[in-house]
């Protein structure tokens, strides 16, 4: 059984940086196209960020600059590092597979709030 357990969210002032982790079980990360995915409160969940098996990353506009995804692949972890954070950058942040037919249970997330 799958299992994505994401962590490192937290309060922090815009304009500071912090780092999220995914922890993959029962999957390895390496071998998948994985994501970064956000659910603002009223909000639908987006794709933040992915990265190919081959290692390829794509982000969405409106982080595109600020935000690296990366894979540890000896601790079969995803990570996010988010940089120069806005207050529109709150939400839980989640991740899961890049591709829909091939998404996971969803973790718990991790929730990132920036205050102004």
């Amino acid at each position: 059984q799958v299992q994505l357990v994401e962590s490192g969210g937290g309060l922090v002032q815009a304009g500071g940086s912090l780092r999220l982790s995914c922890a993959a079980s029962g999957t390895i990360i390496s071998r998948n196209a994985m994501a970064w995915y956000r659910q603002a409160p009223g909000k639908q969940r987006e794709l933040v960020a992915s990265i190919s098996v081959g290692g390829i990353t794509t982000y969405t506009g409106s982080v595109k600059g600020r935000f690296t995804i990366s894979r540890g692949n000896a601790k079969n972890t995803l990570y996010l590092q988010m940089n120069s954070l806005k207050p529109e950058d709150t939400a839980a942040y989640y991740c899961n597979k890049a591709t829909i037919s091939d998404l996971e249970v969803w973790g718990q997330g991790t929730l990132v709030t920036v205050s102004s």
